[in-house]
C-alpha cells in the first residue's frame, strides 16, 4: 500500500497524492493512505465511514472549523504520473488531480499533521464521489451516518481558486425537455411528424436567451442557461416520434431550487418540462465573524464561485462557508491540468497564518 509522509512539503505531498490514482468509485488506496498517515497523530480523533475520512481535534476552543476536500478525480487519459513542468517561466506541477483538487487536499493534511494546537478547533474532512452523482457523495452519507461531525461556525472547501477566496456557489439545475411527434417511414414523411424539427423553438428560445448578473451579498454571479444534450431518432429512414433536450440552468444563490425550477418553465412554456437533478446554491457567508478574520488573515478581494461546490451542503446547515484552494478552476477536469508550486505554498501560509495561535 503507498504511504504518505506527511512531513514533507506540500509541493510533494501533492505529488505523492495526484501519483494515488482515485478516480471516482476507486478511492480506497488513497484513502486507506490518508487513514494511515493520520491514525498515529495523538491529537486528532479520527473517524473512517467508506473512503471518507474524518480528523478532529478536541481542545475545547470556544469556536470550530470544517475544513474539507474530495479525493476522488475524473477518469485518466494519459495524465499520470506527474511530473515538474515550467510555463512561461512558472513552476508548475502538471497532472490528474493537481488542480480538481489534490493540491487542497495535500495542504489540509500537512496542517492537520502539524497544527497540534490551533487557535480553534478544527474538522478536517478527506471525502469521496464527489465527481459523480450526488447521492454517492461521501458528504451525504456521512450526514445521514454522522450528522454532529458537520457541526461547526465556519466551513473551507479546498476547491480550486486560483489561492483566492471564493464565497458561495451558484445552483445547478438540469431538466429535459421533451417533443413528441408521430414515427414513419422517412419515405413518406408527410404521415409522420418529425419530434426533431419540433425542437426548433426550444433552441431558439435558448439562443435568444440572455442570462443575469446578480449581486448578491456584494459578489457578482453570472448565469447560464443552455442546452447541453439532444437525443431523437432510431434509424436513418424513420421519421422520429420522440426527443429530448437536456438543459443545464446555472442559477445565483439569491434563488432556491424552487424558483429556479419555476424559471426554467416559464422560459420553456408550452413544452413538457422534467427536472432530473437539482443542488441548491450557497450565500456567499463572508459576513460571519470568522470569515471577517480569514479574509484579514488571507488578505485579497473575495470573489464569487460559479461552479456548483460543496460549500452548498454547508450552507444549507446554517455554516458559512467559502472556496479556497490552489488551481485555476478553468483547468479542473481538463486533460492538461496544472497547478503552479506558488499557489500550494500560498494557500498553505494563509491557512497556517490564520489557524495559528499568535
Amino acid at each position: 500500500m503507498p504511504s504518505l509522509d506527511l512531513s514533507a512539503s506540500s509541493i510533494e505531498l501533492t505529488r505523492a497524492i495526484c501519483d494515488i490514482p482515485s478516480v471516482s468509485d476507486d478511492e480506497q488506496t488513497l484513502a486507506d493512505a490518508i487513514t494511515e498517515a493520520v491514525s498515529g497523530l495523538a491529537h486528532l480523533d479520527v473517524y473512517r465511514d467508506g473512503d471518507t475520512i474524518v480528523a478532529r481535534t478536541d481542545t475545547g476552543k470556544a469556536q470550530r472549523v470544517v475544513i474539507a476536500g474530495h479525493i476522488d478525480t475524473v477518469p485518466l487519459n494519459d495524465n499520470l504520473p506527474t511530473r515538474f513542468i515550467e510555463v512561461d517561466g512558472q513552476p508548475m506541477l502538471w497532472g490528474r488531480g493537481t488542480v480538481d483538487m489534490k493540491a487542497g487536499v495535500a495542504v489540509q493534511l500537512k496542517l492537520a499533521a502539524e497544527l497540534v494546537d490551533p487557535r480553534v478547533d478544527i474538522t478536517w474532512m478527506w471525502y469521496d464521489h464527489e465527481e459523480v452523482a450526488a447521492d454517492l457523495n461521501g458528504l451525504t452519507r456521512l450526514a445521514k451516518t454522522r450528522p454532529d461531525l458537520f457541526a461547526g461556525d465556519f466551513a473551507i472547501l479546498g476547491e480550486p481558486s486560483n489561492a483566492d477566496i471564493e464565497g458561495g456557489c451558484n445552483g445547478n439545475i438540469r431538466a429535459i425537455v421533451r417533443t413528441a411527434g408521430v414515427r414513419a417511414h422517412s419515405a413518406r414523411a408527410w404521415i409522420g411528424e418529425n419530434a426533431i424539427h419540433k425542437v426548433a423553438p426550444i433552441l431558439m428560445r435558448l439562443s435568444e436567451y440572455r442570462p443575469k448578473t446578480v449581486a448578491v451579498d456584494g459578489l457578482d454571479y453570472r448565469e447560464g442557461l443552455n442546452a447541453v444534450r439532444i437525443a431523437g431518432g432510431i434509424a436513418g429512414n424513420v421519421i422520429p416520434d420522440a426527443c429530448e433536450v437536456e438543459v443545464n440552468y446555472r442559477f445565483a444563490p439569491n434563488k432556491n431550487a424552487d424558483d429556479a425550477e419555476s424559471h426554467m418553465r416559464d422560459v420553456f412554456a408550452g413544452f413538457d418540462l422534467e427536472v432530473i437533478d437539482v443542488s441548491e446554491g450557497a450565500r456567499p457567508g463572508l459576513d460571519a465573524p470568522l470569515a471577517q478574520e480569514f479574509i484579514a488573515a488571507v488578505g485579497g478581494v473575495p470573489r464569487p464561485k460559479y461552479g456548483w461546490t460543496d460549500v452548498a451542503r454547508f450552507s444549507a446547515l446554517g455554516v458559512p462557508a467559502v472556496n479556497y484552494g490552489p488551481g485555476d478552476p478553468h483547468l479542473a477536469h481538463h486533460d492538461n491540468e496544472q497547478v503552479p508550486l506558488s499557489q500550494i505554498e500560498s494557500v498553505e501560509r494563509g491557512l497556517r497564518a490564520w489557524l495559528s495561535n499568535p
